[in-house]
C-alpha cells in the first residue's frame, strides 16, 4: 500500500535525507565539479513559465499517454540509476513494483542490483534495460540476449559516459565511483561509437534508447541508423560540467526528430508543472531519476508509490488549470520564458524544505 503518511513531496525527500548519511546524499544529490550543468537543469525548468487556457470544461481529467506502445497513467518513467540499493535494498527490483503499482515504466541501469532477471520478475510492469559497455562485442550480446529473453520492451544504451567525471564531493571524501553491479573494462564504454549502435541495431530484435543526446544533429545519426527512442539527458548534471540545462536542449531535438522517434527527457524534474512543460514542448515521456531515489530512500517502493500519486495529484491540477483534459491537448503555446525569480536549486522546487535538522 503506498505510504500515506506523506502528504507533500518535500515531506519525502525531508525523509530521505534523514535517512541517508552525508556520502549517500551528497551522491545522490550532487553534480560534477562546479555542478554548473545540475543547477542549469533546474533553471531551465524554472526560466518557463506556464500560459493557461480559460472557460474550457476541465471536469474529467486524463493524465494516460502511450509511450512504445504501452499505455502509462502517467507520461513518467523511473530512470536508470546506478547503485540504486544504496538507497533501498531491493535496488532496481523496488523501483519495478513501485513502476507496476502506478501504472508507469522503469529502466532498470546495470550498475545496479539485483540482477536482469530478477528485476524483471518483481513485477509485471513494463521495463527496459540500461547498458554501461564492459566489455566486447559477444559479452554485450549476452547481456542483449538475457533482457531479450527476460521480456524486457527496450534496451537503453547510455553515450554520455565515454569516461568518469570528477564528482568533487564524493573526491573530497575519498568514494570511489564503482560498483560490484558492474565489473569488467571500463575503456569499453571509450570505444563505444556509432558502429556499435549499427551493429547492436542489426543483430537484436528489440526498440533502442540512445541516453545522453544533448544535439540535434546527434538525434538526426541516431534516426539514421534505426534508432527507436532518443533520450535527452545531461545525465542529471553529472557528467560533463558547463552543459546546458536538459530542457533548454529539448526544442532543438524535437524539431530535428519531428515525429519520427519518441522522446524522453530527464534532469530536475520533480513537480506535476515541470511534467507539463516538458510535455507541452515535445516530449513523449519523462524520466524521474532523483524523485525516485529519494523515495525509495525514504520508505521503500510504498513511499515511492506515495510520490507518484502527490505527483499524479500534481499533475491533474496543473492540466486543469491550464485548460485541459489531456497531455494531447497541449502544445507549445502553453509555454513561455519568464523571469525565474529565485535561484535555481533543489530548494527551488521545494520552497517548504526545511533540512536544518537533518545534518546539512
Amino acid at each position: 500500500m503506498p505510504d500515506s503518511k506523506f502528504k507533500t513531496i518535500h515531506e519525502i525527500v525531508k525523509a530521505a535525507r534523514l535517512n541517508l548519511n552525508q556520502t549517500h546524499w551528497d551522491y545522490l544529490i550532487g553534480g560534477t565539479e562546479t555542478e554548473t550543468t545540475l543547477k542549469r537543469n533546474r533553471a531551465s525548468i524554472d526560466a518557463r513559465a506556464l500560459r493557461p487556457k480559460v472557460l474550457n470544461d476541465v471536469s474529467n481529467i486524463d493524465t494516460r499517454v502511450e509511450f512504445m506502445g504501452k499505455q502509462m497513467q502517467l507520461p513518467v518513467i523511473l530512470a536508470p540509476i546506478g547503485s540504486l540499493q544504496v538507497f533501498n535494498p531491493e535496488g532496481g527490483a523496488a523501483a519495478a513494483i513501485a513502476a507496476e503499482q502506478a501504472g508507469i515504466m522503469s529502466i532498470a541501469s546495470s550498475v545496479c542490483t539485483p540482477d536482469i532477471e530478477a528485476i524483471a520478475d518483481a513485477s509485471n510492469s513494463a521495463k527496459i534495460y540500461q547498458l554501461y559497455v564492459r566489455g566486447d562485442e559477444h559479452w554485450q550480446d549476452e547481456i542483449i540476449k538475457r533482457v531479450i529473453d527476460s521480456g524486457y520492451i527496450g534496451f537503453c544504451l547510455t553515450v554520455d559516459t565515454a569516461v568518469v567525471s570528477r564528482r568533487e564531493r564524493d573526491i573530497a571524501k575519498g568514494v570511489i565511483p564503482t560498483s560490484p553491479a558492474s565489473p569488467g573494462d571500463f575503456n569499453y564504454q571509450a570505444k563505444l561509437n556509432w558502429k556499435d549502435v549499427a551493429r547492436i541495431k542489426e543483430k537484436h530484435d528489440i526498440p533502442l534508447i540512445l541516453k545522453g543526446i544533448n544535439r540535434a544533429d546527434d538525434a538526426e545519426k541516431a534516426l539514421a541508423y534505426g534508432v527507436d527512442v532518443i533520450y535527452v539527458s545531461n545525465h542529471g548534471g553529472r557528467q560533463l560540467d558547463q552543459g546546458a540545462g536538459s530542457l533548454d536542449l529539448l526544442p532543438d531535438i524535437v524539431e530535428a526528430v519531428a515525429g519520427r522517434a519518441e522522446i524522453i527527457i530527464d534532469g530536475g524534474f520533480y513537480r506535476g508543472t515541470d511534467i507539463l512543460k516538458a510535455m507541452a514542448m515535445g516530449a513523449n515521456a519523462v524520466g524521474l531519476g532523483r524523485l525516485e531515489a529519494w523515495a525509495l530512500a525514504a520508505g521503500g517502493s510504498a513511499a515511492l508509490v506515495r510520490c507518484l500519486a502527490i505527483l499524479r495529484h500534481e499533475i491533474i491540477e496543473s492540466l486543469a488549470l491550464c485548460g485541459v483534459t489531456a497531455f494531447k491537448d497541449l502544445d507549445n503555446s502553453f509555454v513561455n520564458t519568464a523571469i525565474n525569480p529565485n535561484p535555481s536549486s533543489l530548494q527551488s522546487a521545494f520552497p517548504l524544505l526545511d533540512l536544518s535538522n537533518a545534518g546539512y
